[in-house]
């Protein structure tokens, strides 16, 4: 494939050599040809739940995938959602993605792609759309993709509900995950994530009068008022936990005593006892006011990616952006969460952020960097390369590694750096 791999010198050094173009591999031969793709696959919108725009978006992806690898996939619909998977006989890698966006159906009516000043721009161009298309630039690279693993999903930014049980699935039959939702704005690669819990806390009351017997009323709303800020205190800034209330509604009409009132509570946290504190906090609320009742539902969603999963993968990236002449990029710890941790949660070693190079997810004007995508695509193509080689078997056990570089020079600072580090010397992270 004629792409070419910027260097630390600047030069461009071409990462496959090979005298003939597979038909396949020509789908994404050139950064013309990538972002052709980009524009075709960003075009076809995939809103959450939109069970017609996302069955379009697959037919795209299935095509591709197929062509790229070679294999049939198969199409596993839950809940009417359809999920693309290719597995592998010999399943060593599994490659993971998502190709559902924020963004409602029309938005590209208003908010076509397009290109300016070397951007991309777009509805889902960065989250991850872009990640995608590399994703398989790299496979149609790759002289034998089939001991490679594809998952695209199309439920992750609604929390991955259906496709959560097939994700661990193939996750436990490979040796490592690849993610390749997008890097950071830097490019560094994404060793860390906090993890994730939602509750909804519900008060019951007793309607009444609002203006005749309030008196004989019990109010949910109010007892709702007496846990906004208490479980907003449960929150500890030192240990970057964030412990925010967000949706709250309550009653039926201006002259009514509300007898029902909820509270939705958002949870991160970088570390998986930092959640269990807050879930056993928040489990042992009890009622203000006499006769109210609180129900809570909701729980842990996603735990904490650990860093200890991630950085062995991390440290062979950087050693393969050697090899190619390019810049090692550098890690990074990132609040949001991805489909990655649940297969970190397993065990399983993970490294994510391998997708494009942008910045502004799930706001309007999210881009990627164009020129950044062949150098990601050769970084990916020769991780995949490294880790299928039998030196570097020690990458492909599906079992915890436990890593001895959690202070490592990879690891730039955040808020909860010395805590992570102090629990992983203790052996009590998650």
């Amino acid at each position: 494939m004629p792409f070419a791999a910027t260097g630390a010198s600047g030069e461009s050094e071409p990462f496959d050599t090979s005298p003939e173009t597979p038909p396949e591999a020509s789908l994404f031969s050139s950064p013309a040809a990538l972002a052709d793709r980009l524009a075709e696959l960003v075009a076809l919108e995939s809103p959450p739940g939109a069970l017609g725009p996302l069955n379009h978006c697959a037919d795209l992806v299935a095509d591709w995938g197929t062509a790229v690898l070679g294999r049939p996939f198969r199409r596993v619909v839950r809940d009417g959602l359809p999920h693309l998977l290719w597995p592998a006989a010999d399943q060593r890698i599994l490659m993971l993605g998502h190709y559902d966006t924020v963004w409602p159906k029309g938005t590209i009516d208003d908010w076509p792609f397009a290109v300016a000043d070397g951007r991309a721009t777009g509805p889902g161009v960065l989250d991850m759309k872009a990640g995608i298309v590399q994703m398989f630039a790299a496979l149609a690279s790759l002289p034998d993709p089939s001991r490679v693993a594809v998952l695209l999903t199309c439920d992750e930014e609604t929390g991955s509900v259906t496709s959560r049980p097939l994700i661990e699935e193939q996750a436990m039959r490979s040796g490592a995950v690849l993610v390749c939702e997008p890097g950071t704005p830097d490019g560094r690669l994404k060793i860390a994530r906090k993890g994730g819990s939602v509750y909804r806390l519900t008060a019951r009351g007793r309607a009444a009068h609002a203006g005749v017997e309030p008196h004989l009323g019990i109010n949910a709303t109010v007892e709702l008022a007496h846990h906004v800020l208490s479980v907003r205190s449960l929150a500890d800034e030192e240990r970057g936990t964030s412990v925010t209330p967000t949706v709250l509604s309550g009653g039926t009409t201006t002259n009514t005593v509300p007898e029902l009132a909820t509270l939705t509570i958002d949870v991160r946290a970088w570390t998986r006892s930092e959640l269990v504190r807050v879930d056993a906090a928040l489990r042992g609320l009890v009622p203000q006011l006499d006769g109210a009742a609180l129900e809570l539902g909701g729980g842990v969603n996603r735990y904490p990616l650990d860093p200890e999963v991630s950085l062995p993968l991390a440290e062979l990236a950087q050693r393969t952006a050697k090899a190619l002449g390019m810049e090692p990029p550098g890690a990074a710890y990132a609040p949001g969460a991805s489909d990655g941790n649940f297969t970190a949660a397993l065990g399983v070693p993970t490294l994510d952020g391998l997708g494009a190079v942008g910045a502004g997810a799930h706001a309007r004007g999210e881009y990627i960097e164009l020129a950044a995508m062949p150098g990601r695509i050769a970084l990916l193509a020769g991780l995949v390369e490294r880790m299928l080689d039998t030196a570097q078997s020690q990458f492909m056990q599906p079992q915890l590694v436990r890593s001895q570089l959690v202070q490592s020079q990879l690891v730039q600072s955040h808020p909860a750096q010395s805590h992570l580090a102090a629990a992983h010397s203790a052996g009590r992270a998650g």
